[in-house]
């Protein structure tokens, strides 16, 4: 497991275990990281609970048995970009438009973020979102 890194650029890139005790873990140094960067409040909190689905998503529904996922965080002016990576490509996220227990995750991440969506990588795929410090939060989705 690599530990967090932070530069004075505003970047956070953090790889964990793909379990339930990852994304728990992911969220926690996320929430720290965003403190250290000022951001407190409701655009912190939004941001915290991105980055907590994403992962969570990771760690459930993209876990490979010894694979890892990546949390990659950059503070902008005006934004927080969330990006979680993890290793199964073929299984896309699509907000549920009924959820069940437990389905409510993308639905909150629409919520939150001005923009989301998924893009392939080499293995696997990653799930941005970006999350607006002010105004309110406009949902567009793309690829």
């Amino acid at each position: 497991m690599k530990s967090e890194t932070s530069t004075p650029t505003g970047e956070f890139v953090l790889r964990l275990s793909a379990t339930r005790r990852g994304a728990r873990l992911a969220r926690l140094l996320a929430v720290h990281q965003l403190h250290d960067w000022g951001l407190t409040g409701s655009a912190g909190e939004a941001a915290e609970l991105v980055v907590a689905e994403l992962a969570s998503n990771a760690a459930s529904h993209g876990r490979v048995p010894g694979r890892d996922f990546e949390v990659r965080m950059w503070r902008g002016d005006d934004h927080v970009r969330v990006e979680v990576s993890d290793a199964r490509g073929e299984r896309l996220p699509s907000p549920r438009e009924n959820p069940d227990e437990g389905g409510y995750g993308l639905l909150l991440v629409t919520a939150l973020a001005s923009a989301w969506g998924v893009r392939d990588r080499r293995v696997g795929k990653t799930v941005w979102a970006t999350v607006p410090l002010t105004g309110r939060n406009r949902v567009t989705t793309a690829s």
